[in-house]
């Protein structure tokens, strides 16, 4: 399970031995990551049958989008890793998760992926610079993209990497 090039790329800005928390976590491919890289990691998806538990991955069965309270009141976390995931009703309390200065690394789909297939839905995709608008005032940008990919497959994207201030 290869990481996304963007966190392996902005991986560097998390300190060592920061928390991190993989918000929807999948197959786990930026939890092991970075638990190769030392860190402990909260990964947080609605089916974790695909991490094991050990002392340095606890991961965490919730649905995000049925409605539940969130599963992380009161934890906060050194660096946040969204990657192919979006639900707008999370950024408050995900961004409240986050120290200060912590970092948030984030990629996901954006408009103009429908004509690469899924997702097609505007729900699910970034309007143009949302990303940009969401951290303004509350973040330092430290890199910010918003293209079209051709790697893992055809996409139209927006990513950041920011530090919370």
């Amino acid at each position: 399970m290869t990481p996304s090039s963007w966190i392996a790329t902005w991986a560097g800005l998390v300190a060592p031995g920061a928390t991190v928390l993989d918000l929807a976590a999948g197959k786990g491919r930026h939890t092991s990551f970075f638990a190769g890289r030392g860190h402990r990691v909260t990964a947080v998806d609605r089916d974790v049958s695909a991490l094991a538990a050990s002392d340095t991955v606890e991961p965490i069965a919730a649905d995000l989008e049925d409605g539940s309270p969130w599963p992380l009141a009161g934890r906060h976390f050194g660096a946040i890793v969204v990657t192919n995931y979006l639900h707008r009703p999370l950024f408050p309390d995900l961004f409240a998760a986050l120290q200060p200065g912590g970092i948030l690394l984030y990629e996901t789909f954006m408009e103009g992926n429908e004509r690469f297939g899924k997702p097609s839905r505007p729900e699910f995709l970034l309007k143009d610079g949302e990303l940009l608008d969401l951290v303004r005032g509350r973040f330092s940008v430290t890199a910010y993209e918003a293209r079209m990919i051709s790697q893992p497959k055809m996409a139209m994207v927006q990513r950041i990497a920011a530090r919370l201030l």
